[in-house]
């Protein structure tokens, strides 16, 4: 099967942030950081977009790869707004950067760049699955110098370094991943070099350019 990604930015602001959902949390409740004209998107907000196949475009699969997977649970591709590229999860790098994720895919290319996004209304927090290796992405807060806080897959549960809050703004159409732990903003890392260019770390206290993603849902 080939793979599809419906694009969430023009339907969210349509359909789900035009009224409020029912039990939402009030302002006062959200992050002190909460970025000023971001919403914060819970779990059945996006399982309520993702209903509208009419948004769906071709994915931008790269040459001669197909998608074998069947139905699933909703599955997602993140993109940089600022490099273009999809993050993907680098599951053949060496300890101690085995499954880091990086923005460097020019297309959609599979597993490798499709995440589940699971909600928990406990903690009113996603935990992200990478399909590369069946792990969930973990903020390494004990990582240090460049590569603190910087995100991998590698946990087989979702703990409290598993955790993130999902931010869109509906003015510019993008979207945000909030670290659960640190409360800090997930980043690209435009100006790393080597293997780790275009990793993503939570390190940003603020929400910029290279805080910034598209959303795709992957059916």
């Amino acid at each position: 099967m080939t793979p599809v990604l419906l694009p969430l930015g023009a339907l969210l602001a349509a359909s789900v942030l035009a009224a409020p959902m029912a039990g939402a949390a009030p302002q006062a409740d959200r992050p002190a950081s909460a970025p000023s004209g971001w919403e914060k998107v819970d779990g059945a907000e996006l399982a309520e977009i993702t209903k509208d196949s009419d948004a769906t475009k071709q994915a931008p699969l790269a040459e001669g790869k197909a998608s074998a997977r069947a139905a699933e649970p909703d599955v997602w591709a993140f993109a940089s707004r600022y490099n273009g590229r999809f993050v993907a999860t680098e599951k053949s790098y060496a300890a101690p950067n085995t499954g880091v994720l990086r923005a460097r895919s020019a297309e959609f290319g599979g597993s490798w760049e499709e995440y589940e996004l699971e909600w928990d209304d406990a903690t009113e927090t996603y935990a992200l699955k990478s399909h590369a290796n069946d792990r969930y992405v973990t903020v390494e807060q004990n990582y240090t110098g460049n590569t603190q806080n910087v995100l991998r897959a590698r946990s087989t549960s979702a703990g409290g370094w598993e955790r993130f809050v999902l931010w869109y703004d509906e003015t510019d159409d993008k979207w945000a991943l909030q670290s659960a732990s640190n409360g800090l903003f997930v980043t690209m890392e435009n100006n790393t070099t080597g293997k780790l260019q275009y990793v993503l770390r939570a390190r940003s206290a603020s929400v910029g350019g290279w805080e910034s993603f598209d959303l795709y849902s992957v059916i």
